[in-house]
This record gives structure tokens, C-alpha cells and sequence, in this order.
């Protein structure tokens, strides 16, 4: 019977911890640029970016704006890097129109940050090359980015 006691106290003592990992709390994000647009160049990989400081921000600008004589939007260049960071994540450059990346949530623990990437517009409208993106600010936190 002690034992019987001994167990379940021990059990009850770990289910009842609560791992820092585990309390995820949402960050608030603001959506600085999402589009399809193709932005010239096939070479462009699917990627997902952190973007900390200003010069690596300045270098995605310009290479999403080759033609900088043309009216393509591009985004604001002037973010306070000391206050936030920039996550960007690219589809695939695609032969069709109508594709998202839509980044519809982020969490963080103690420890990461976790992104949630979805495609909510599955594309096939017309023929034209794109390459969807979505770029949105957050928060300065210093911790390791997970995407999802």
C-alpha cells in the first residue's frame, strides 16, 4: 500500500510540473508586405528569413526590387532595428497566379519563437509567374526562430 501511495504521489508531483517550454504566449505581428508578385529572378529559393539589422533588410530590398527605374512596390526600408526584427518567408516561384504564403500566427516559449506559414489560396487562376511572399514585423525578442 505504501508503495501503491508512493507512486502516485511521485506521479502526481510530475504531472503537476509545468515545463517553461510548454506555455506558449502569441506575438503580435504586422504585415509590412504580402503578395504574389515575381520579382525577376528565377533563381530565387523558397526561403524563410530573420531579418535583425539594417543591412541584411536593405540587401532583400534590392534584391526584390531589380528594376528600381519601375513602379514596383517595395517595402518600407526604414525599421528601427533596435525595437524589431523582420520574418519573411517566400514561396516557390510559381508558373500560375492566385498562390499565398500567409504567415498566420506566431508563438513564443521561454526559449523559441515558432511561426505557423500556411498557403490559404491555392493558386491555378491564370499564367503568369509569381512568387508569393509574406513579410511581417515583430516585437525585437531574442530567441531562435522556428518555423512551421
Amino acid at each position: 500500500m505504501k508503495q501503491i501511495i508512493f507512486i502516485f504521489s511521485i506521479l502526481f508531483a510530475l504531472t503537476s510540473c509545468e515545463s517553461d517550454d510548454s506555455q506558449t504566449k502569441e506575438v503580435t505581428f504586422s504585415t509590412i508586405l504580402q503578395n504574389d508578385s515575381f520579382y525577376g529572378n528565377y533563381d530565387n529559393p523558397k526561403a524563410n528569413l530573420v531579418i535583425r539589422n539594417q543591412e541584411d533588410w536593405t540587401a532583400l530590398i534590392s534584391k526584390m526590387n531589380p528594376y528600381s527605374d519601375t513602379n514596383y512596390y517595395v517595402p518600407d526600408a526604414t525599421i528601427d532595428f533596435t525595437k524589431y526584427q523582420v520574418i519573411a518567408v517566400f514561396d516557390e516561384v510559381r508558373n500560375y497566379g492566385g498562390y499565398s504564403i500567409d504567415i498566420t500566427k506566431i508563438t513564443q516559449t521561454n526559449n523559441r519563437i515558432f511561426v505557423k506559414i500556411e498557403q490559404l489560396k491555392t493558386g491555378g487562376l491564370n499564367a503568369v509567374i509569381t512568387q508569393p511572399c509574406h513579410i511581417v514585423k515583430i516585437a525585437k525578442i531574442n530567441k531562435e526562430v522556428v518555423f512551421q
